[in-house]
């Protein structure tokens, strides 16, 4: 395979798992529920929106910055800063709801958000291979 097939493979992988994320917290916190008071509208749920701003910023602008390699290096940055940042957030947002409860080992591994720090991670490593495939072009 080329260099080039391997960056679209990588490309397309990136792409696929950002929208799994985004579509993952979109389905635990959505922000655009129907309006119970207007029928046939919907209403933006402004607290929870900031949860699938990070997911959404990676499915769009992450994988549009890897698109290019003179952007490349903001992408693998931001991609980098979005992983850190998830993994903070969803541990945090496990501890508080799952903590105060006393709770068998596999339900802190299935119950918790550590399958979906699972997929950050994977995101972010997709993201380092096509980042190095880019670079090793030079």
């Amino acid at each position: 395979m080329s260099a080039a097939a391997t960056r679209r493979t990588l490309l397309g992988a990136l792409f696929l798992i950002a929208l799994g994320g985004f579509l993952l917290h979109y389905r635990v916190h959505p922000f655009l529920v129907p309006d119970p008071a207007r029928p046939g509208s919907l209403l933006l749920r402004g607290q929870v929106l900031p949860a699938s701003l990070l997911p959404l910023l990676d499915l769009l602008l992450v994988t549009a910055l890897f698109a290019r390699r003179s952007t490349a290096p903001l992408g693998h940055l931001l991609n980098g800063v979005i992983a850190i940042y998830g993994a903070v957030l969803m541990g945090h947002f496990s501890i508080e709801t799952l903590a105060p409860r006393a709770l068998a080992p596999a339900d802190w591994l299935l119950r918790s958000t550590l399958p979906d720090i699972a997929i950050a991670a994977g995101d972010f490593l997709v993201g380092s291979a096509l980042y190095g495939s880019w670079m090793r072009e030079a």
